[in-house]
């Protein structure tokens, strides 16, 4: 998969590019990721890329020459000759970034991301280029770049090689609707405090139950709008009623 960033501000991701699982990614071959200036393309002499609004109003706007012609420049590099590149703006307007998101954009072979910076995009960027506008949340930043930063990890983990173990994107929080259940390592004993012995006992079925259920008590109580959506059984439906009546008798 190849992921580019147009940015005003490409030494912002070098960080994040040569470290951990990004890191190791890009040296394999199973993930490249290119920086570029869009100022670069800015055909004025002082590579201006942003101006004041039509119409007035507070901040600047970033022009849209600069960017669709980086992009169609990225387009025309694209390896395998074909149009399936999505452009994907960072902005608060967009849909937010969740599990299924990330793991949609993951199946494009080339994604452009474009930091947004002062005070927004010319409208035609957005109408007439992108093909996505992705949130991180319901706040402003001053740019685009560590939203850009995040949706690049979210997305990379589902790019096959990218992690070490194949499965585990399939065991994350939010792979199955559900937060994920409490995990445990070495020492049995920290502090005083022990692991569960069920995760001790060798027996399969009961720790797979035992982790199911603490998933669904987990969601309850810390996300219980995820219930909603996630994939639950008729099983799983009676522990949550279970799990909900147990809290409210431990409240009264």
């Amino acid at each position: 998969m190849r992921i580019d960033v147009l940015t005003l501000f490409p030494e912002m991701f070098q960080a994040i590019l040569g470290s951990s699982l990004i890191g190791r990614a890009r040296g394999a071959g199973v993930l490249e990721i290119g920086l570029v200036d869009f100022r670069e393309y800015s055909t004025d002499r002082h590579h201006v890329v942003d101006d004041y609004p039509f119409g007035g109003g507070a901040g600047m706007l970033l022009k849209p020459e600069p960017i669709f012609a980086a992009v169609d420049q990225l387009r025309a590099r694209a390896a395998d000759g074909t149009d399936g590149t999505r452009i994907v703006l960072m902005s608060p307007q967009g849909r937010l970034l969740s599990h299924e998101v990330a793991q949609e954009l993951s199946s494009s072979g080339h994604l452009i991301i474009v930091c947004g910076h002062y005070e927004g995009f010319d409208e035609r960027i957005r109408t007439h280029l992108a093909t996505d506008e992705i949130s991180i949340g319901d706040y402003v930043l001053t740019g685009g770049e560590l939203a850009a930063m995040v949706l690049i990890d979210a997305v990379a983990r589902f790019v096959p090689g990218v992690l070490g173990n194949s499965d585990s994107h399939r065991l994350d929080s939010f792979a199955d609707g559900l937060l994920e259940h409490p995990q445990y390592t070495r020492p049995r004993e920290f502090r005083g405090i022990g692991v569960p012995d069920v995760l001790l006992s060798g027996d399969h079925a009961k720790i797979a139950a035992w982790r199911r259920r603490q998933a669904l008590l987990r969601t309850l109580r810390r996300r219980p709008d995820l219930l909603l959506r996630a994939s639950l059984s008729d099983g799983d439906r009676r522990t949550v009623e279970m799990l909900r009546s147990a809290d409210r008798d431990e409240d009264t």
